[in-house]
């Protein structure tokens, strides 16, 4: 994202850099702040920014299938990343055939606007498009900013912590993490009521 921002913007790298996260921290995703910013055209950076061999990247538990069959409650998909991305991923892990919708960034959009997560008006409108009461739903995120905003709507919440989540992210997170777990795995064991 940061060789998109310096490249589009014709930003130095430094500069490029501190634009991604800034936007990123501001507004839960590059893209807000890009497109209100600049006028970046939404679907070419997402593209662009999404265009790599995501296979050799990946690292994932064994044994998720498995893992989410067991799983009680229709899972749904909540992802700031594009439909492409998330589908290729969720075919890799053969998680596809597991979820009951899928949320990526492009159906994160409110009366003509990206509301990626943290946003708290898109997570009603997908709570009420799916028929899924707040209280009745678990959030599972590896980031505390996320699951802040979860939480505040009343959603259950599970932090991550050994897949992304940033040290900085596991001591910050407070009474809105309902529970942390190291693995997927561990959410068998110790599932939120």
């Amino acid at each position: 994202m940061t060789d998109y921002v310096e490249r589009e913007l014709e930003v130095a790298r430094d500069e490029a850099n501190r634009l991604r996260t800034l936007y990123w921290r501001r507004y839960g995703a590059t893209l807000l702040g890009l497109v209100r910013h600049h006028g970046v055209d939404a679907h070419h950076f997402l593209r662009e920014t999404h265009d790599f061999d995501v296979a050799e990247l990946m690292r994932a538990e064994r044994g998720l299938a498995r893992l989410f069959a067991r799983l009680p409650g229709r899972k749904v998909l909540l992802t700031n990343a594009p439909r492409t991305y998330a589908g290729f991923v969720l075919r890799e892990l053969r998680l596809h055939s597991h979820i009951g919708a899928c949320y990526t960034i492009e159906r994160m959009r409110i009366h003509g606007s990206f509301r990626p997560k943290p946003s708290r008006l898109m997570l009603r409108t997908m709570l009420a498009r799916e028929r899924i009461r707040a209280g009745d739903a678990v959030l599972i995120e590896d980031s505390a900013r996320n699951l802040k905003a979860a939480r505040g709507l009343g959603l259950k919440t599970v932090l991550i912590t050994r897949h992304g989540a940033q040290p900085a992210q596991r001591r910050l997170a407070g009474s809105y993490v309902g529970l942390r777990i190291h693995t997927l795995h561990a959410l068998a064991r110790r599932r939120p009521r």
